[in-house]
């Protein structure tokens, strides 16, 4: 039987895939391939790369986001994100998808024609890095002829590039939007409108999991609060740790 796993994107939220799958290692999960959208292909990649769920958080809590974010002068006031790609560079040095351990698909929205698109082979780090260009604060990713920007803007949970590889799929979501909302700045307001049309497409993905596992509070979390990488991490760990026993992923044939 083939287990997928399909990891949202989030932003910093993102670490709670990590929270979510120490749990799940410790009761002795294992997958056979890996999907992932911005935040979620990061994690994805070093995972199917073979690096334990501890250790990809050591390696984020690494990356200042002031190292991360440099101006990118060719488009009035976006960002490049020359730290991630040097985290990514020196920790799977080869840069193929090739040579990951696990079968891996990334997804980005190419924006000049308007679709998602998935890539599976080849060169690893540009891939990630079109899958985590957020609109409006990062430069648009050229790559393989392509312009793009964050995958989840078309496919946040991206279920379907791998449902008919895999017998079953574990889906882990970070996005829920919350029902209580202070519009204390123009960023918040942009940033959850952002996350509200993220969401929308999120519904039909949801359904074609086996197993869903969103932790509960992220919402309070902005994309860029990498400085509280260790309570979103713990908040996922207790969540999945309480909630879910290795019962609910014994799968029937």
């Amino acid at each position: 039987m083939k287990i997928g796993l399909v990891l949202s994107g989030g932003g910093a939220r993102g670490v709670a895939h990590l929270g979510v799958l120490k749990a799940l290692e410790e009761m002795g999960i294992k997958f056979d391939m890996v999907s992932g959208t911005s935040a979620g292909s990061i994690v994805g990649a070093l995972y199917a790369y073979g690096y334990k769920p501890d250790e990809i958080f050591t390696l984020i809590k690494t990356l200042s986001i002031f190292k991360s974010l440099r101006p990118a002068w060719t488009w009035s006031g976006l960002l490049r994100m020359d730290g991630l790609q040097e985290l990514l560079l020196k920790n799977m040095p080869e840069n193929k998808f090739e040579k990951l351990k696990l079968p891996l698909t990334v997804a980005a929205t190419e924006i000049r024609k308007g679709r998602i698109e998935y890539f599976d082979k080849g060169e690893l780090v540009p891939a990630i890095l079109s899958s985590c260009s957020i609109p409006a604060v990062f430069n648009p990713m050229s790559f393989n002829g392509g312009l793009y920007v964050d995958g989840g803007l078309f496919d946040n949970l991206p279920v379907r590039a791998i449902r008919d590889k895999c017998d079953k799929i574990i889906g882990l979501h970070c996005n829920h939007i919350s029902q209580d909302f202070d519009p204390n700045s123009l960023r918040t307001v942009i940033e959850r409108s952002l996350l509200m049309a993220i969401n929308a497409n999120t519904i039909v993905s949801k359904g074609l999991c086996d197993v869903f596992i969103e932790p509960p509070n992220l919402s309070r979390f902005g994309s860029f609060d990498i400085g509280k990488a260790q309570e979103i991490f713990d908040i996922a760990y207790t969540h999945t740790k309480t909630n879910y026993l290795k019962k609910h992923f014994e799968f029937d044939e």
